[in-house]
């Protein structure tokens, strides 16, 4: 049995260096690119797989006490069909509102599909996911644990979104917890801020894109096509704002949303503002800011300057790793 355990020992060992020092993509883009030319639209469409669609509403809400209310409205107005894909349901006060519209619109006639991360609902999910599904909801972790999903264990949607009726979308980075809608959280912690976050809204073509996006986890949870025509509507004008619905996941070594931010850094001439919790940028994308300026137009000598606001609570990472890059900025929202 001397044997087994040199193979087995080796195996781990070869899985350890896989994960560890696995080299990095060296991203970088070809050459310049004019953001305000047609050519940098036409370079996103391809390399992003995606089309810019015109004509949208968007619009920004901050907050769980702006959003959570609009989503809710939004719920409770549903006539044809409710889509909803989440990285974190959990129980607790807003969790039960949400619970109650999504049943309510489900016993009413209304087509509810719900998809829950496995991993971020962990503990809640099927406390959630029995009084929807009595409720007539149809509801499924995505990436269940399993014995032949361990290798995809680590691959889980950390998708925030919402269609109703398919006219209306929200899309952003907030999942439904009481963290995201009152100060201390669900246990009512003394001293713990709300968690900031940020929803859009959204009308017009591009809900259908995103409604897309929504089709490909259920997909893969029950292997169900949608295709109806309560699902995808014809497009109809709702505003001036031209947007993409970029969709991207860790199945490849490449992915669609790494090349997008390092297209659109190393192509701006000017400014960058980027607003996240984490922000743990690689060699490629500390090298960008330095290469953008070197390109920049002689109109714009000063280059590319990178504002960076983040989460107090991931600040010291991320200040540590944008101190090694010039052209970063930081800011720590109170």
């Amino acid at each position: 049995m001397l044997y087994l355990t040199i193979i087995g020992g080796a195996f781990i060992a070869w899985l350890i260096l896989v994960f560890l020092f696995t080299p990095a993509i060296p991203y970088h883009i070809e050459a310049p690119i004019d953001t305000r030319s047609d050519h940098f639209i036409h370079v996103l469409e391809s390399t992003c797989h995606s089309t810019l669609e015109r004509d949208n509403k968007v619009e920004i809400l901050t907050d769980g006490t702006m959003f959570y209310p609009a989503m809710l409205d939004a719920i409770r107005g549903a006539r044809e069909t409710v889509n909803m894909e989440c990285y974190i349901f959990k129980r607790g006060e807003i969790g039960n509102r949400f619970i109650e519209a999504l049943a309510d619109r489900a016993r009413a006639g209304v087509r509810v599909t719900i998809v829950m991360d496995a991993v971020g609902s962990f503990g809640a999910f099927h406390r959630s996911a029995r009084p929807l599904r009595e409720a007539g909801c149809r509801i499924e972790p995505y990436q269940r644990m399993r014995w032949y999903s361990l290798a995809r264990l680590n691959n889980r949607t950390h998708r925030e979104l919402l269609v109703v009726d398919g006219q209306i979308a929200f899309v952003g980075g907030a999942g439904v917890a009481d963290w995201w809608w009152k100060p201390g959280g669900k246990r009512h912690r003394s001293g713990r801020p709300m968690w900031r976050d940020m929803m859009a809204r959204i009308e017009g073509p591009l809900v259908a894109d995103i409604q897309g996006v929504v089709a490909e986890n259920w997909l893969e949870c029950c292997g169900e096509i949608l295709t109806g025509p309560l699902t995808y509507k014809r497009s109809v004008a709702a505003g001036a704002s031209p947007a993409f619905a970029i969709k991207s996941s860790p199945s490849d070594r490449a992915t669609v949303s790494r090349v997008l931010f390092q297209t659109l850094v190393e192509a701006s001439a000017r400014r960058v503002r980027i607003t996240t919790p984490y922000f743990l940028p690689d060699k490629a994308f500390r090298g960008a800011p330095p290469r953008a300026a070197s390109t920049s137009s002689s109109s714009c000598r000063g280059g590319t300057r990178i504002s960076v606001g983040y989460g107090s609570r991931a600040g010291g990472c991320t200040a540590s790793c944008s101190k090694r890059a010039s052209g970063f900025s930081n800011t720590v929202p109170g």
